[in-house]
Parts: C-alpha cells; sequence; structure tokens
C-alpha cells in the first residue's frame, strides 16, 4: 500500500473560541491554553506515523501554527463538518491511498489506535473510531464519495451511529476500531487527569497546563 494522509483538523487555540465549555472552570485563557497543550499533544503523535500529516485549519495563516513546523496546511473551507470533513479527505485521495482525519481533543491518543485504522484500511473501505460520548474521534477512507457525510448530526449521542449508517448507505465497507474519549465538558477533565495520574495515556504538554490550573485553582487540588 502507498503511504496515506493523517488530517488534523484544528483551529487556533485563541481565548473565547477554544474549549468555552471548559472556561467556567479554567477561564478564557485556561480554556485556550489547555487547547493549546491538546494541539501539541495530538500533533506530537501524528507525527510519529509512518504517514504524510497534515494541518486542516479553520484559518490557514494563523501565526498559532508556527509551533507546529507543520509541512502543509489545509484550509478547511466553509460548511457543516461533514462538509469539510469530505472536502479534506477527498483532497487527500487526490495524492494517497488512503486518508485519516482526527481532532485535537484526543490528547494521549494511543499511536495503537492511528495503527489499528491504517491496517483496517488495508482491506476496509472506511474506518472508525467511536467516542465515549456517542461520536467519533477518528474517520477514514480509501474512497470519498461525493456527499458522504451529508445528513450526519454533530455533537450528538447518535453521531457516529449515523455516520456508520452514510457509509453503509454508500456501500462501504467498515471497520469500527476501539473506542477513545475526548474532551469538551469539565467531567471529561476529571477522567483526563485520572488517566495521566495512572498512566494511562502519555500527554507531557496536557499534564503540564492541567498541574499549572490545579495550582491556581486550590477547590480543583487533588481531583
Amino acid at each position: 500500500m502507498s503511504r496515506g494522509c493523517l488530517c488534523v483538523f484544528a483551529k487556533p487555540p485563541r481565548p473565547g473560541t477554544v474549549k468555552t465549555r471548559l472556561a467556567s472552570l479554567l477561564g478564557d485563557d485556561g480554556a485556550a491554553a489547555l487547547a493549546r497543550a491538546f494541539l501539541l499533544d495530538t500533533w506530537s503523535t501524528a507525527t510519529g506515523m509512518p504517514v504524510d500529516v497534515v494541518l486542516a485549519a479553520t484559518d490557514v495563516e494563523a501565526p498559532e501554527w508556527r509551533l507546529l513546523d507543520a509541512a502543509e496546511v489545509w484550509p478547511q473551507g466553509a460548511g457543516t463538518l461533514g462538509d469539510r470533513l469530505e472536502r479534506v479527505l477527498r483532497r487527500a485521495l487526490q495524492t494517497h491511498s488512503f486518508a485519516i482525519a482526527i481532532g485535537t481533543d484526543i490528547p494521549g491518543l494511543p499511536l495503537s489506535r492511528l495503527d489499528d485504522a491504517r491496517e483496517a484500511l488495508r482491506t476496509a473501505d472506511a474506518v472508525i473510531g467511536p467516542a465515549d460520548d456517542g461520536g467519533f474521534y477518528l474517520i477514514g477512507v480509501s474512497a470519498c464519495p461525493h456527499g458522504l457525510l451529508d445528513g450526519v448530526p454533530w455533537s450528538a449521542p447518535d453521531t457516529c451511529a449515523r455516520t456508520l449508517e452514510r457509509l453503509g448507505q454508500h456501500h462501504l465497507t467498515t471497520t469500527v476500531i476501539d473506542p477513545w474519549f475526548d474532551v469538551d465538558e469539565p467531567a471529561d477533565l476529571d477522567a483526563l487527569r485520572r488517566r495521566i495520574r495512572d498512566g494511562t495515556i502519555h500527554a507531557p504538554e496536557t499534564a503540564r497546563i492541567l498541574g499549572e490550573a490545579a495550582d491556581a485553582s486550590p477547590s480543583r487540588a487533588g481531583v
């Protein structure tokens, strides 16, 4: 199989625009610092894969991308998340045998999950990694028909299930890999802290920021 493409979807980690559901706990600046840490940890994992890695950005000119030294930064473009995923995946497939998309709210994602997705695409048309909240943390394809994700509800409890339906309607054979979690709500942050402490995940930038946040907020210390 020829080299694949891993597309990391991100927006600049700026106060008031990222991780807004965590701002009540961390403040706008703290939420942005955490989003920046998520970005760095996710990028570090992604660039450990034997694939071409591109950043799919909401703002390709953002100075924040200098942190990453990304070889390629592609615009996500307009529309729903489904529109943007399809656009980027189709572009990647123009020059690669398969394309995988992930976001940056999955710090500590094991390389094994990405390896599983890459291996699945040797025989399947598509792969999906379910998230604990009913969405998905990863989607990959070796073919991307037009309108593939039309009608999928985003940020809904049945997002993953509806995506699987759409893949089936387009006659794509699909492999489902092991689930993972993403971080959107304060309860997710508590789970993230526990996983860092018990060594379940390795996310050094995220661990550093969470340590600073705990020190700054005595009521959360020891969580």
